[in-house]
């Protein structure tokens, strides 16, 4: 009985050795998860500055909605100064109506006014609200790469809407 269980041992000890590393199914179990997870991962970092823009707007539309509020609640003009050039921050806003001032850091600016006049921001433009409502009006473009976004502001109602084009 001896040499039997020395026998046994011996295949015990090669099967053992048999087993060492990885089989082709777990290999393939990793790389599919390690491919999903670039698939779900890598498309989000290539988008970062599409959602800055996109952020930009919506910051944009907020600060107008803001000065349209402002004007109503207090009873006299508000304004909102739109730079297409970063200005110190200490200055802030040059108007005394401005309630507040946004730099837009992406692409290029243009308004067109409502008398169908469209220009390039070079400087900066300024969007007036009025206390029954009203507005300057006008539509802003805002321009990134091969994307496109406006706000109307509605010279009649104040009201600001956004939209976007890709």
């Amino acid at each position: 009985m001896t040499p039997i269980s020395v026998s046994s041992r011996n295949i015990t000890k090669c099967s053992h050795f048999s087993h060492a590393g990885f089989t082709l199914l777990e290999i393939i179990l990793v790389l599919a998860i390690i491919g999903l997870a670039s698939v779900l991962i890598f498309p989000n970092v290539g988008n970062f500055e599409s959602r800055t823009f996109d952020s930009q707007i919506r910051q944009a539309a907020s600060l107008l909605n803001f000065a349209k509020r402002a004007a109503v609640v207090q009873g006299r003009s508000a304004s909102i100064e739109i730079y297409a050039v970063p200005i110190l921050q200490a200055s802030g806003p040059k108007s005394p109506n401005a309630v507040g001032y946004w730099e837009f850091s992406y692409g290029t600016l243009r308004y067109r006014d409502n008398t169908d006049v469209e220009t390039e921001v070079d400087e900066k433009i300024e969007i007036s609200f009025y206390p029954e409502g009203g507005s300057s009006g006008g539509t802003i473009f805002f321009t990134f790469e091969d994307r496109e976004a406006r706000i109307q502001i509605n010279p009649f109602s104040g009201k600001v809407e956004v939209e976007h084009e890709y």
